[in-house]
């Protein structure tokens, strides 16, 4: 995504933040080799970490657990309907991101509904 470092890391300052992903670790490793997101993260949680994936609440419910976190304080982003599936499941809000491979998909259930990641700080800043 355009713009994702820059905005990962000026949102780096106002909270702290995590990857919950269905992706297996060495995937993700690869993945994300060259890609500078992992800086920002507190943590990653991949598919060998948790029992049910996405669509069930476990991921994310593991992401709280991890962080200490209470839902009412969370914010979820996804950019899929699995995903978001398990953030509603987890009783979570969720920001869903625009994406050209699942703009079909029904996100009436998202809290908030974004076109760049750019649009978080506005409401990350809103809700705090």
């Amino acid at each position: 995504m355009d713009g994702v470092v820059d905005t990962l890391a000026e949102l780096s300052t106002y909270v702290r933040m995590a990857i919950v992903t269905t992706a297996k670790r060495a995937d993700f490793a690869i993945i994300h080799e060259k890609r500078q997101i992992r800086q920002f993260m507190d943590f990653v949680i991949v598919r060998e970490d948790y029992e049910l994936a996405k669509p069930h609440p476990e991921p994310y419910l593991a992401g709280l657990k991890r962080f200490g976190a209470a839902r009412e304080v969370t914010l979820v982003v996804e950019d899929s309907a699995r995903g978001l599936a398990s953030a509603v499941a987890a009783g979570i809000d969720c920001a869903v991101v625009h994406n050209e491979f699942t703009k079909a998909d029904d996100f009436s259930r998202a809290s908030y509904r974004i076109d760049t990641l750019s649009e978080l700080k506005d409401i990350l800043l809103e809700v705090s």
